[in-house]
């Protein structure tokens, strides 16, 4: 079994299709833990609604690719995610594979782990939470202390709102 995070992100009736979409993780991985779900605005263009943004652990038999493309792209499809070319566009539910295991990779499809962690302080500060100590493959950089670096400003916790799906999860 693997251990690997991924980014649950939303905002296109997030409070719903985050929900959704744990919930369907929950059933179709083995899933460890879920970070503070947080309220964000939106990167990259203005004017769209705020983001809902976790990180998720889950262990998994699957190779990144097949977890990728196999699981995580189709919980997006079955939420009526539909992919452009525009990066910043809005999203019914947006499922990320950030980590996996130590693996370090680059391929057209998939990169990790992802680089954007370090950049994003909804991916650095959520992944802290539920794995601190963790180093990020392929560098010194532990997530902790890469997290404790960036600021919060803009990062609102729905705590009463993850709560309720953690303890829906039974996590």
């Amino acid at each position: 079994m693997a251990r690997a995070f991924v980014s649950v992100g939303s905002n296109i009736d997030p409070e719903t299709n985050v929900r959704a979409a744990l919930l369907r993780l929950s059933k179709e991985t083995d899933l460890r833990a879920i970070s503070t779900i947080y309220l964000t605005e939106p990167l990259g263009r203005q004017g769209q609604p705020p983001f809902y943004n976790c990180v998720i652990e889950i262990e998994t038999p699957l190779p990144p690719a097949e977890l990728k493309f196999g699981v995580l792209r189709n919980i997006e499809a079955g939420l009526g995610r539909r992919r452009s070319d525009d990066k910043f566009a809005p999203r019914t539910i947006d499922l990320d594979l950030i980590l996996y295991d130590d693996l370090v990779m680059t391929t057209p499809e998939l990169t990790l782990p992802d680089p954007e962690i370090l950049e994003r302080p909804f991916l650095a500060i959520a992944l802290s939470e539920i794995a601190p100590g963790l180093v990020l493959p392929g560098s010194q950089t532990g997530i902790g202390e890469a997290a404790a670096k960036l600021s919060r400003t803009g990062m609102q916790p729905l705590r009463t709102y993850t709560d309720r799906i953690r303890k829906e999860i039974r996590l």
